[in-house]
């Protein structure tokens, strides 16, 4: 089998001094949380995915104002390796009758210290990297990617 990386988008989103979280059950069964996140699909740009994603797992349209940061994620879980672009914007319109995606518990507001009693529950290292990141004022122009088409 060829190895590849798994591309995957990410959004941090704050509003009022909390961040836009979902819980969702992971692969083994347990709750986790996470920003909204999601993998690339074909022919789909690292955008339009994250702003996709954000609206299946949260009933949030998304409008993308920053890159926080690329990361590299080599899982000792599962063996993948994750590639993520995490963004960072605006909750834009809340569909609240909308059906959350599978395997999402629910969206929530946390603020930073809600997220950090709950540190064991993360995903991965990767929401908090991310987290931390937008908190240190990381911030890259959405230019920073660029996206080819034919």
């Amino acid at each position: 089998m060829r190895w590849k990386a798994n591309v995957t988008v990410a959004a941090v989103i704050e509003k009022e001094g909390k961040f836009l979280m979902i819980e969702e059950q992971a692969s083994d069964g347990i709750s986790v949380i996470n920003q909204p996140a999601g993998h690339l699909e074909e022919n789909e740009s690292l955008l339009n995915a994250v702003k996709r994603e954000v609206l299946e797992e949260t009933a949030w349209s998304f409008e993308a104002d920053y890159v926080i940061g690329i990361y590299l994620y080599p899982s000792p879980d599962n063996g993948i390796t994750y590639l993520r672009v995490c963004y960072s914007g605006r909750a834009i319109h809340h569909f609240p009758e909308r059906q959350l995606d599978d395997g999402i518990i629910q969206a929530m507001w946390l603020s930073p210290g809600e997220i950090e009693k709950r540190k064991k529950e993360l995903r991965s290292p990767l929401v908090g990297q991310c987290l931390y990141d937008y908190l240190a004022d990381k911030r890259y122009p959405l230019e920073l990617i660029h996206h080819f088409e034919e």
